[in-house]
């Protein structure tokens, strides 16, 4: 089997258990283009086989989000799993819709955000949350990130909560977010659910849940790598072009630098790379 497996991770799963479990059904190579928290849910596509060589071009992919902010209560992860560490009464005030929609709005755009000491970011060879569950402190440098979307979705005043969906950035953490929207609220807040719902072109309509993983399911939703590579243009090679190709030979050509789907006799080969008027291999599915 090679190729993309969109799955939705279920709460409480972390993605090397799905990883794990995909490797065991499958019995190939299985790695993923970016971990989703274990409370978090949504899309979470696996390189399956000789789909793993394809996750230079996946890494960078902006992403979407479905989240719950709950306000008046800081925790010290940023999320539900983190201890209490702050509680203040929110203002009915500030759950206004207009006033919500405003805030929301002002994230758009690029901007500089410092992640949460809860986080895999390394500093000095240690990963940040090492740090923290030391109670160590460490200088932590803000992250360039790009905010393309952000539209409220639903308020409930009960419960001094805010759904909200934004398309962001690789990169972007949503807790920090949740805590610089609270903050411009003038209050407080943590993350309180999180989706993922798109990866890149991948959505969660395309995804199979983590309880219906078997072979006959994961070779039935596999993308193959001739389909995730579908909008490049392609070039066909003769017997003897097909030869030296597969052997590493560069070729000439006369197309613009790009990636492009190899054929020989209608047949997918792989992923080619021309650059500076030489065409070389990259990916070979053979």
């Amino acid at each position: 089997m090679n190729g993309i497996l969109i799955v939705n991770k279920s709460k409480g799963y972390t993605s090397h258990d799905i990883v794990a479990k995909v490797k065991k059904i499958t019995g190939e190579k299985v790695g993923h283009t970016g971990t989703l928290d274990p409370m978090a849910t949504g899309v979470l596509p696996l390189l399956i086989g000789k789909g793993t060589l394809c996750s230079k071009y996946l890494m960078n992919h902006d992403k979407t989000y479905t989240v719950v902010l709950k306000l008046g209560i800081k925790k010290s992860t940023g999320d539900e799993e983190g201890d209490i560490l702050q509680q203040e009464i929110v203002d009915e005030k500030i759950l206004d819709e207009g006033n919500v929609k405003i805030v929301l709005e002002s994230f758009l755009g690029e901007q500089e955000q410092m992640p949460p000491i809860y986080s895999a970011i390394k500093v000095n060879g240690k990963k940040l949350y090492e740090y923290a569950r030391k109670g160590q402190q460490v200088e932590i440098e803000p992250r360039k990130i790009t905010i393309y979307d952000i539209k409220l979705l639903k308020i409930d005043k009960e419960n001094r909560e805010i759904q909200f969906e934004v398309s962001c950035s690789k990169g972007t953490y949503i807790r920090s977010l949740c805590e610089d929207i609270a903050k411009k609220m003038g209050t407080i807040g943590y993350m309180k659910a999180l989706q993922r719902t798109r990866v890149g072109n991948f959505t969660i309509e395309q995804s199979i849940l983590v309880e219906d993983l078997n072979d006959k399911t994961i070779e039935k939703h596999m993308i193959t790598l001739e389909d995730l590579f579908k909008n490049l243009e392609s070039i066909e090679l003769n017997e003897k072009k097909l030869q030296l190709f597969l052997n590493g030979v560069k070729l000439n050509s006369e197309l613009k630098d790009g990636i492009y789907k190899i054929y020989s006799k209608k047949q997918f080969i792989g992923i080619g790379v021309v650059n500076e008027k030489f065409l070389k291999r990259d990916i070979i599915v053979l």
